[in-house]
């Protein structure tokens, strides 16, 4: 098990070190003419940034290398999953727990930052007489968030992997190829619900007030 977490480890190491020098290459001298390659990364750059406007308008800007960052360590560390001799380290719960914890604490950072101790109003629902209920009941909810947002990712990335494996091992290449594209479908949603959901948590935790 140890050599397990190490494995995830050093991929994770490897996509962090890769993968910035790959895109600082690729956008360090745009072509008028756009490869291939430039025009995922403009592709990308331009679904983040609308993302982010939609939820937040123009202030979201701000948090763009979190997002953008968050969505390619997530999406290759799932894509590593289908590789094979390779693990995905997002189906190692240390990491998803980590990267939800991460969201967790800079969202009610940024509340508290934001609005002071009128944040606890966020808690506390559009009733006053019965503020107490629904403090405790978004506090419960809050706590569970950085829990389904890690579990959803880990779930996800380890059964899928899992069952390529096995149908690979015992049946021939055609016969799983669906479950892989099917595992190929979740990398890219799994990818794309952490990113809203870190967008929708910051968001919800900058507004005026409680909805």
């Amino acid at each position: 098990m140890e050599g397990l977490y190490t494995h995830h480890m050093l991929m994770a190491l490897l996509i962090l070190v890769v993968i910035p020098v790959a895109f600082s290459v690729v956008a360090k001298k745009p072509s008028l003419v756009p490869t291939p390659v430039q025009n995922l990364f403009e592709m990308y750059i331009e679904f983040v940034d609308n993302m982010l406007k939609e939820q937040m308008g123009k202030e979201g800007r701000k948090f763009f290398p979190l997002v953008a960052g968050l969505g390619l360590f997530i999406f290759f560390g799932n894509i590593l999953g289908m590789i094979p001799g390779f693990e995905s380290y997002t189906a190692n719960i240390n990491t998803t727990l980590a990267l939800a914890l991460m969201v967790f604490f800079l969202y009610n950072y940024l509340g508290f930052k934001r609005h002071g101790v009128s944040y606890l109003k966020h808690f506390m629902g559009p009733i006053p007489a019965a503020a107490p209920i629904f403090f405790i009941i978004e506090i419960i909810s809050h706590i569970s968030r950085p829990i389904t947002l890690a579990l959803r990712l880990f779930a996800n990335m380890t059964g899928g992997e899992l069952i390529t494996v096995v149908l690979i091992m015992l049946v021939p290449l055609l016969i799983p190829l669906p479950i892989m594209i099917v595992h190929l479908i979740a990398v890219f949603l799994q990818t794309y619900v952490f990113m809203i959901l870190t967008t929708v948590y910051i968001a919800g935790a900058l507004v005026e007030e409680a909805h």
